[in-house]
């Protein structure tokens, strides 16, 4: 079996028990050992994978890290576990801190079993970062983070491969997250990129201020510009298949207007991209996630089967201040269910898993 099947048959299984397990321990023997597992390691050969890994550090006798991981003899990975009702935070590894120095791993994971944190030491030779270069999480995961975690797969381990994409994603990452920021709320130094070539003369400050609502929503109206390029690509690609092989106009004519079109000032927030990645994992043990697709509106965020307003599995309603609330569908009925938090969409699995049945078997 493939790694990216393991690894859906292991999510599928961690969405389905991860309210189950209340202990550190169990949290290793359900998803941190068949993790280990699927990479290829035997994790009942100590020679390879060592449980309670002790190595002195300084003052600190017989402190333990949760596993060591090794290949031809050397260890080559650490492990670190918490339960997974866990936040992960770097306060959390300490003892991979420690252990970094006097080992000769180079790589570590802090993991609660459902998100795994990839560290190495890129800033500080045997010192390892604050931050992960990487993050792979087992209910949420495209094929690319699969391509990137075969690196870490016992029969292609290399620590020179895994340094050098380490570096380039870390890079990548900060790169994205100064975009992100930049999208959200232009610098000074941002908007003067562009007044410099569009206004004629110097970039005063009015003029800046001027512009950086306009390079904010430029921005916006570019991403979903692109976004919807990609999706009406993916319609006349998908059509013959998903639409009965009806001619693409008389295909979208039948599935009805879109959700709401997305004008400007629709802005997807964060926790409605995480509220759809919970969807998602939810849907992962029915369907392929990649059917499962979200359409931004001006009153809710829709989450859709096939991309078809006929088949609605969520709405989330978090655009007013004061409560939140997502929407669950029963023959095409929604009902709406008031949260305090994104962890409250897992309650509502049954109703989520349900709507899609329907939608399969037809009977909807």
């Amino acid at each position: 079996m493939d790694l990216l099947d393991k690894l859906r048959e292991l999510s599928a299984r961690a969405n389905r028990i991860r309210a189950s397990i209340q202990t550190e321990e169990a949290c290793k023997n359900a998803f941190i050992m068949p993790f280990l597992g699927a990479l290829g390691y035997d994790v009942f050969n100590p020679e390879e994978v060592v449980p309670e890994f002790v190595a002195d550090v300084g003052i600190k006798k017989g402190e333990k890290v949760d596993y060591a991981v090794r290949k031809d003899g050397k260890i080559i990975m650490l492990v670190e576990c918490k339960w997974n009702g866990r936040i992960l935070s770097v306060e959390n590894a300490s003892q991979l801190f420690r252990y970094f120095v006097v080992t000769s791993a180079r790589c570590a994971i802090l993991t609660n079993g459902l998100v795994f944190q990839f560290y190495t030491d890129i800033d500080e030779p045997n010192k390892m970062d604050t931050h992960p270069f990487f993050v792979f999480n087992l209910l949420d995961f495209t094929e690319a983070h699969v391509d990137e975690l075969r690196r870490f797969a016992r029969d292609s381990f290399d620590i020179n491969s895994v340094i050098s994409a380490a570096a380039a994603m870390k890079y990548t990452n900060q790169v994205k997250r100064l975009l992100s920021d930049e999208l959200a709320s232009p610098s000074d130094g941002f908007v003067k990129l562009f007044t410099a070539r569009i206004v004629q003369g110097r970039s005063t400050q009015s003029v800046i201020e001027q512009f950086g609502p306009i390079v904010q929503r430029a921005f916006n109206e570019f991403i979903r510009d692109r976004i919807s390029d990609r999706l009406k690509s993916a319609l006349r690609d998908e059509a013959p298949q998903v639409l009965d092989s009806q001619p693409l106009e008389q295909a979208v004519i039948a599935a009805g207007p879109a959700a709401e079109t997305t004008p400007a000032e629709i802005v997807t927030t964060d926790d409605e991209l995480e509220g759809y990645r919970i969807v998602r994992a939810i849907c992962r043990e029915l369907v392929d996630v990649k059917r499962v697709v979200m359409r931004d509106a001006k009153s809710y965020c829709a989450i859709l089967l096939d991309d078809n307003n006929r088949k609605p599995i969520a709405r989330l309603h978090f655009n007013a201040q004061s409560k939140r609330y997502i929407g669950v569908f029963a023959a095409k009925v929604e009902e709406r269910i008031e949260i305090t938090g994104l962890d409250d969409i897992y309650a509502q699995a049954d109703k989520l898993k349900a709507a899609l049945k329907e939608y399969e078997s037809g009977t909807a």
